[in-house]
């Protein structure tokens, strides 16, 4: 990479920081202001349906209070992404995490007949962090690349250190056959309900909570399109 492509790629991932950055702070204060209504209907909805015989309108009842409930977890994910639990950081194992993170998710992989393929080598790969939280930020990576393939499909998870510029890190790259990312879907891929569908990604939350627990651990998430095909996504953490 010249100097000129690695400027702008640096450019590339400060503004995309800082986007993101901003997109925190509205969904906070959106989500503060728009789930208490949520839950207050939710509740009113469920006493009036337990005084209500009339099947039809208890059917009217059941569906505002699901909808309101679905809505009020939707903003919750929204809040959580904004202002995550304090991280409660100790000495773990990355390898183990990502043995773990795999093994939980081979039965959605076999539901959508998807290939999961894990090298995380032998020697432990020692990082300082929140076990809990980083299990959700590399399984939305995983969920993703699985959602990506569509059938029979190949997803390769793999981890590894790496030492460059005087620091090192500890990585976990996951791989996928699918059909890549393209430009447009790259620049929102870590926004919050960001629909990709065109390149097979889902809605949700997923890789926006991915890139929030990644950095509030120092580390980045690194997206690119593979030469043959397919995309891969890269966590990286720095080693203390």
């Amino acid at each position: 990479m010249s100097d000129a492509d690695a400027r702008g790629a640096e450019f590339e991932q400060r503004l995309e920081r800082e986007k993101l950055a901003a997109l925190v702070e509205f969904a906070y204060g959106a989500g503060h202001e728009i789930n208490n209504p949520l839950a207050n209907i939710a509740a009113r909805a469920q006493t009036l349906l337990e005084d209500e015989p009339d099947p039809e309108r208890r059917r009217k009842l059941a569906a505002i209070r699901r909808q309101a409930m679905r809505a009020h977890e939707m903003i919750a994910d929204l809040m959580l992404f904004a202002r995550p639990p304090k991280l409660e950081i100790a000495p773990a194992d990355l390898r183990r995490i990502v043995r773990q993170v795999v093994e939980q998710l081979q039965t959605l992989a076999a539901e959508r007949s998807v290939q999961l393929a894990c090298d995380v080598g032998d020697v432990p790969l020692a990082i300082e962090a929140d076990v809990t939280q980083l299990a959700v930020a590399v399984a939305a990576v995983v969920v993703n690349a699985i959602e990506a393939v569509g059938r029979d499909g190949h997803v390769a998870i793999i981890t590894r250190e790496r030492s460059e510029g005087g620091g090192r890190s500890a990585e976990v790259i996951v791989r996928d056959d699918g059909p890549g990312i393209s430009d447009e879907v790259r620049r929102h891929l870590f926004d919050p309900f960001f629909s990709g569908r065109e390149a097979g990604r889902g809605l949700g939350f997923g890789l926006s909570k991915c890139w929030r627990i990644v950095t509030d651990h120092g580390g980045s998430v690194v997206v690119n399109n593979l030469a043959d095909g397919g995309a891969e996504f890269t966590i990286v953490l720095p080693q203390r």
